[in-house]
């Protein structure tokens, strides 16, 4: 049992549903649980009371005004419920009351006497905290008087009330009233009304809480599941921007990506939207994240709302990535549904369900563009908000791709890129006959990131990102790029031959110039020899002239 401001509540184990109303039904009082046949009333009220008997240690009484006990041990036996056998161990007792109205005498307040005896007793034998009455139209169905109708029902929920056991009743809804009578919902502390309606051929079931004395509790109307699993409620209305935020940054499995994006890859927690024309490389690109989360030893969830999973795990063979191992190892869920299988608040709460079952740190939607024609935009849009919102709360990284049904796009016709923390955007593009991916890192809250177009090249070895060649106010990639390069190298081939041919010349000029300068320097060096030669000479005739002159003036003297 829980508590909340003052108002003891009984849990009813019902996946969500307890969130919602802080704890669950009012302890001690009638709970109304009314709506359309085929809603769901009998299944939710099993529900609460098999999981007071099994899990909270609160015996029960199931009331039954239609249905045989078999048919009631049948039913829910479909979900994974073994009433036969809590009903043998003695924690719940099933009475079935036939109310015949040829029996039924309107004699006054004694109308109802014969039935708390029963409720009495069944409750007794088990010790019950918890009555189930299915449903209440069956029980005054025999009444014609409309007074003494309306004072036995009175009485009825008083009589529940001073046993203190915690009640489901269960009702028809009425024409313009929530039940039949119109009486229940007022006498009620709790109601609850169960709808299912149907909008373009997809029915939905919602759940809404009109009233809840002396407690809050969500007031929206809520997508709920019914399948082998049990009755589950998702209040993802409430859910909002109170989250969490990590630093770590994580890979997509594509190197020259992650290389992009300044410190390496995306913040965990981030929601990522994929957007590009049909064969842009949407799925492939979700793939090799998914991949890469499972190299990680992380979970991977994947949503295809296209192709089955052999049918994606035979595709990304082809790129390099084997989707298949990570299956059977159970890292990587894949569920495929068509759009148009569910409604958009059915696939909301089974998607929901899904990653809360199996707890994953990436989630992959491919693609959202498939939900556009199941609801408006403005429906579509508020289911994907709280997709992404729920994510962020459990710190999930969040991959949604998109079909841009135009090459140059730069919107999404559901409205998310302003939702999104990180936007990629792949193009087709179409050059001298062929087409070519390329990818664009339109925006990444939080992180510097390159603004270059890359070339998105995919091959049996995986998935790579060529830095365009980029001419003059054109991008050329494919063809046209090898092309554009191959003339560049023959270019560059013409100007380095022209340069090593010059460098020859230059080299012979210089050749030739240095035996110039040798042949001058050597006629230079003959010239200075001879030059010394001619001063030695003359200094050698002066020497002599000066001997002669000596010799004559010695001679002289003699005479």
């Amino acid at each position: 049992m829980a508590s909340s401001e003052g108002i003891t509540k009984s849990r009813t184990g019902i996946d969500g549903f307890d969130e919602l109303t802080l704890g669950g039904l009012p302890t001690g009082r009638p709970t109304l649980v009314c709506g359309s046949a085929g809603c769901g009333k009998t299944l939710f009220a099993s529900t609460f009371l098999i999981h007071g008997a099994r899990d909270y240690g609160e015996p029960g009484v199931f009331v039954t005004f239609e249905e045989r006990p078999t048919d009631i041990i049948s039913n829910v036996a479909s979900l994974g419920f073994g009433l036969d056998a809590l009903v043998e161990e003695g924690r719940i007792v099933i009475e079935h009351i036939a109310v015949d109205a040829s029996e039924v005498a309107e004699i006054g307040e004694f109308d109802l006497e014969g039935l708390f005896l029963r409720l009495e007793l069944a409750i007794d034998q088990v010790g019950a905290k918890r009555i189930v009455l299915d449903t209440i139209e069956s029980l005054f169905s025999a009444f014609t008087n409309e007074a003494i109708l309306r004072a036995e029902i009175r009485r009825l929920f008083d009589w529940l009330k001073d046993r203190g056991v915690t009640a489901v009743i269960t009702g028809e809804r009425g024409d313009g009233t929530l039940t039949r009578q119109g009486l229940e919902e007022y006498v009620s502390d709790c109601v609850i009304l169960l709808d299912h309606r149907v909008s373009s051929q997809v029915s939905t079931r919602r759940l809404r809480i009109v009233k809840y004395r002396g407690t809050a509790h969500g007031t929206n109307e809520y997508p709920f599941l019914i399948d082998e699993e049990g009755f589950s409620v998702l209040p993802v209305s409430a859910l909002g921007l109170e989250h969490q935020v990590s630093e770590e940054r994580i890979s997509t499995g594509i190197a020259d990506l992650d290389a992009m994006l300044t410190g390496g890859g995306f913040f965990r927690g981030s929601s990522v939207l994929v957007t590009g024309v049909a064969g842009s490389g949407k799925s492939s690109l979700s793939a090799s994240i998914a991949d890469a989360a499972c190299r990680r030893g992380e979970k991977a969830l994947y949503f295809s709302f296209e192709e089955s999973a052999a049918q994606t795990v035979r595709n990304m063979r082809s790129i390099g990535i084997d989707l298949g191992r990570w299956i059977e190892a159970g890292l990587l869920h894949h569920i495929a549904a068509r759009p148009t299988f569910y409604s958009l608040e059915m696939h909301l709460a089974m998607m929901l369900r899904e990653i809360a079952r199996h707890r994953p740190r990436t989630v992959i939607l491919d693609p959202i563009s498939a939900f556009l024609g199941s609801g408006e935009d403005r429906e579509v849009h508020a289911m994907l908000l709280r997709i992404v919102d729920y994510l962020k709360v459990e710190g999930i990284s969040g991959i949604f791709t998109h079909l841009a049904h135009v090459a140059t796009a730069l919107e999404t016709e559901a409205g998310l890129s302003s939702l999104m923390d990180a936007w990629i955007l792949l193009l087709n593009r179409e050059a001298n006959g062929e087409f070519n991916r390329e990818l664009y890192l339109l925006k990444a809250r939080g992180i510097a990131h390159s603004n270059q177009v890359r070339e998105f090249v995919m091959s049996e070895k995986g998935i790579r990102l060529v830095a365009p060649y980029i001419g003059e106010g054109v991008v050329l990639t494919g063809s046209a790029r090898r092309a554009e390069e191959a003339r560049e190298r023959r270019e560059e081939a013409r100007r380095r031959a022209e340069a090593e041919r010059r460098q020859a010349e230059v080299a012979q000029r210089r050749q030739r110039t240095l035996a110039q300068i040798e042949a001058l320097r050597a006629e230079i060096a003959a010239d200075e020899a001879e030059l010394r030669h001619l001063v030695a000479d003359e200094e050698d005739y002066g020497r002599q002239a000066e001997a002669d002159a000596s010799a004559m003036a010695e001679a002289r003297q003699v005479r």
